[in-house]
């Protein structure tokens, strides 16, 4: 019986993921990915995605390296997103800084993601990012920010 949760949840962020990917330019298509997402996320969530995405708040920097790192302007602060973990986890497959994402995501697990996961998602679907370069010492100031001062003495 304990694995239905992972697997129900496993299956709703395939149903998310598809809905993502069945956004093309056309109207029709946005309105049928937005019925399709309306289907596994609230419609407050999904509101306050278009809403960052139209106040270009979501930023795509590029490393040097060739990787990103996508940060989204909140209403109250900027939050790091990591959209693609990389982790056989079933559970969780990004990750947000926002404090609504360890609550309703990590210690309640009522959603699948946060607003700013899916703003990050969509925007770089639409190619909505915007998009600037990011030397390695700004991106090492930027991750040290969100490192706990109790463990950077530890």
């Amino acid at each position: 019986m304990p694995m239905e949760a992972p697997q129900g949840s496993l299956h709703l962020r395939h149903v998310l993921q598809a809905s993502i990917q069945a956004f093309e330019s056309d109207e029709e298509s946005f309105e049928e990915g937005i019925e399709m997402l309306r289907t596994v996320l609230p419609d407050t969530m999904i509101i306050a995605a278009l809403d960052i995405i139209d106040r270009d708040g979501v930023m795509k920097y590029k490393t040097s390296w060739g990787r990103y790192h996508y940060e989204v302007l909140g209403t109250t602060s900027t939050y790091t997103v990591f959209p693609h973990l990389g982790v056989a986890s079933t559970t969780v497959s990004s990750y947000c800084t926002c404090p609504s994402f360890a609550y309703a995501v990590l210690i309640s697990e009522n959603h699948l993601m946060c607003k700013h996961v899916l703003a990050v998602y969509l925007a770089d679907r639409w190619s909505r990012c915007v998009v600037r370069p990011i030397e390695d010492d700004e991106i090492l100031l930027k991750f040290a920010g969100h490192v706990s001062p109790s463990l950077e003495n530890s």
